[in-house]
């Protein structure tokens, strides 16, 4: 009967253990960048879910980011300059939401619903008119 034995290794050894195997092949390991994990579509999506708790509210808001820029924080419109999850245009409008507003889902999303509240009185208002026009 053969029995094999998986040993169990902390994360720590076996990023050493991978560090040093990629030292010896010449490769360089290193960190990602801090802000990495929240600049993704899914965590950009969960953001905004906090931020919108009701339901309807956050589908108008989600379909609108969906094709405005696909969830991408960094999506820029090549002849517009339009920039962002919510393609403000300027892209800086977003600074007055906060400083981080080029990286920061947060940011977007909170400048973003501004902008939708005070000019067509909710997301679902901007979906609407989106819908009418392609663009809101």
């Amino acid at each position: 009967m053969l029995v094999s034995r998986i040993a169990r290794i902390s994360p720590k050894k076996a990023l050493a253990s991978a560090a040093v195997a990629a030292a010896t092949t010449g490769m360089v390991l290193t960190a990602a960048p801090a802000h990495a994990a929240t600049t993704g579509s899914s965590s950009a999506q969960a953001v905004a879910q906090k931020m919108i708790p009701d339901k309807a509210q956050y589908a108008a808001f989600s379909n609108i980011v969906s094709h405005e820029s696909g969830w991408n924080v960094t999506a820029t419109n090549s002849s517009s300059g339009a920039y962002g999850l919510v393609q403000a245009l300027p892209g800086s409008k977003m600074a007055s939401s906060g400083a981080d507003w080029k990286t920061n889902p947060a940011t977007q999303i909170k400048w973003g619903l501004d902008y939708m509240n005070s000019r067509y009185g909710s997301p679902t208002a901007a979906w609407s008119f989106w819908q009418a026009n392609g663009w809101y």
